[in-house]
C-alpha cells in the first residue's frame, strides 16, 4: 500500500488517506450522522463499531432503490440484498450472524433508513458529521457504505475512490439544507427501516437442520430446476399431460420425462 500523501482534502483509499479515517476521525460522542449512498453493508459497520457505537443519530438515505427491492419475496436469496460485502474472506462469513444481530439492534436503537423511490435518480455520496458542539464536517464522492467504499479492507487491494472534504463552513451548511430537503421530500423518498431491520433478521436467524438440508439440495439441483421451468411441456400439454398414461406415473417419472423433453427440445432430438 502507498504511503499517504498528506495533508490533502482528497479522500482516495489509496494514496490520500481513507473515507473510514476520515469518518473515525470526526466522528465523536453525541454525533449526527447524515449519509447518502447507494450500499449499506453490515461488514462496513463493524469497522467502524466502536465510533458509530457513540453517535446520537444516523439519517441514511439510499441513493439506488433496487438495494431495498431487489429483496426476495420468498425470503429466501440473502444474496440478491446487498446487506452484506462481496469479496470477503471465510472468516468474516462465520461471523456473520454475529455482526448482523448487532448492526440490528444498533440500527433500531440509532438511526432512520429512507430510500429514493427512483433508481438512477441519486448519483451522490454524502458524508455529514454535526458534533453535539454544533461543529460540521463533511466529505463528499464516490463512495458508498461499503468495507471497500471506506477502504477499510486492510490486505486487500483497494479501489481508487474519488472523496473531498469539504473545507468552507457555508458550503457545509449548504449539503445539510439539501440533504434535508430530499430526506423531507415525502415524493422522492420512502421510509425502509422496517424492511432493512426485516432482511438483518434473517441473517442471525437459527434455522432448524432440516431447512439447512433442503436448502443444500435446491441449491444442488438448482440447475436442473431451472431447465424443468423452461419450458419442455408448454407447447405438448394436450398430447401427454393430459393422458391417462401421465395420471399414472410417479412424480420422479413426471419429472424424469419433463427432463427428457427439455433435452430434446434444447438440442434438437
Amino acid at each position: 500500500m502507498p504511503t499517504a500523501i498528506l495533508p490533502s482534502g482528497i479522500r482516495d483509499n489509496y494514496q490520500r488517506g481513507t473515507v473510514g479515517d476520515f469518518l473515525k476521525d470526526k466522528i465523536q460522542d453525541g454525533s449526527g450522522l447524515s449519509i447518502v449512498s447507494a450500499y449499506f453493508t453490515i461488514y462496513a459497520y463493524e469497522a467502524l463499531k466502536e465510533n458509530l457505537d457513540q453517535i446520537d443519530h444516523l439519517r441514511f438515505l439510499f441513493g439506488e432503490p433496487r438495494f431495498v427491492r431487489s429483496l426476495d419475496p420468498e425470503k429466501t436469496d440473502k444474496k440478491a440484498y446487498d446487506i452484506e460485502d462481496g469479496k470477503l474472506h471465510l472468516t468474516n462469513r462465520l461471523e456473520q450472524g454475529r455482526v448482523a444481530r448487532e448492526c440490528a439492534a444498533w440500527l433500531e436503537q440509532k438511526t432512520e433508513i429512507r430510500s429514493v423511490k427512483q433508481p438512477g435518480f441519486l448519483h451522490g455520496k454524502l458524508y455529514h458529521v454535526t458534533q453535539a458542539s454544533g461543529v460540521e464536517d463533511a466529505l463528499m464522492g464516490s463512495s458508498n457504505f461499503t468495507v471497500s467504499g471506506l477502504g477499510l479492507n486492510s490486505g486487500a487491494r483497494r479501489n481508487v475512490e474519488l472523496n473531498l472534504v469539504v473545507e468552507d463552513g457555508r458550503d457545509k451548511r449548504d449539503l445539510k439544507a439539501w440533504f434535508d430537503e430530499l430526506w423531507e421530500n415525502t415524493e422522492l423518498v420512502e421510509d425502509v427501516k422496517a424492511d432493512v431491520l426485516t432482511y438483518l433478521a434473517q441473517l442471525y436467524q437459527d434455522n432448524s437442520p432440516e431447512f439447512i438440508y433442503f436448502k443444500t439440495l435446491y441449491h444442488i439441483f438448482e440447475d436442473f430446476l431451472k431447465e424443468q421451468d423452461q419450458g419442455g411441456l408448454a407447447n405438448i400439454q394436450n398430447q401427454i399431460v393430459d393422458t391417462q398414461i401421465w395420471q399414472t406415473l410417479f412424480e420422479f417419472q413426471k419429472d424424469g420425462v419433463k427432463s427428457a423433453i427439455n433435452k430434446i427440445n434444447s438440442h434438437g432430438g
